[in-house]
């Protein structure tokens, strides 16, 4: 029963994260490519846009895949993990519910995330778990990866209105990377503010 739940959920959060990696990079799903979406990374401060748009499209696509698979555990969970925690972090202003513009999906993508990465992926899954090295230091640059892309997010609106914000250094491409300004990866901004819906 446990690896039937542990598979449940791994389908229903890899898929749907795939899906949404998809709309950025392809504009599959009615998403809006990466063109639209870079432009929304863009206002939020992720710059340079369509760069940091495929990245979090490559994290949300491969990491949803790697999911949903089971495959190369805990890699999967991990990039979700770092793609919800930028998602979060642009709705913070916006409170708790996703009625409001606010972070609620992303957390609730995070969390789940974190409880299948601690969880494992159960028996029915294709393909062996990650040696425990190489998942430690994927963690490790994921974070870093999170890190550099939530300094970006933060210092963009941090900056005053009206001059641009200080460009950080880029994100690495990895695991870890922002999701969209929405909250809901794959989908771009279609205002100048975070809009989930």
């Amino acid at each position: 029963m446990r690896d039937v739940a542990l598979l449940g959920a791994r389908l229903v959060l890899g898929g749907y994260l795939a899906v949404h990696g998809s709309q950025k990079l392809f504009g599959a799903f009615g998403g809006g490519g990466l063109e639209k979406t870079g432009a929304g990374f863009e206002r939020m401060g992720l710059t340079p846009g369509k760069p940091m748009a495929a990245l979090a499209g490559v994290t949300e696509l491969g990491g949803g895949l790697l999911t949903a698979a089971g495959a190369a555990d805990p890699v999967g969970p991990l990039a979700i993990m770092g793609a919800m925690s930028v998602a979060a972090a642009t709705h913070r202003a916006n409170g708790p519910l996703s009625a409001n513009r606010g972070f609620e999906l992303p957390l609730t993508n995070l969390v789940a995330a974190a409880a299948l990465a601690a969880a494992g992926p159960g028996r029915l899954r294709l393909g062996p778990a990650l040696p425990r090295r190489l998942a430690i230091a994927g963690a490790i640059a994921g974070g870093a990866m999170s890190a550099v892309s939530l300094r970006k997010l933060l210092t963009a609106s941090a900056a005053p209105s009206g001059q641009p914000a200080p460009a950080g250094p880029a994100a690495p491409a990895g695991p870890a990377a922002p999701a969209s300004a929405n909250g809901q990866p794959g989908q771009p901004a279609e205002t100048d503010g975070p809009r989930q819906g």
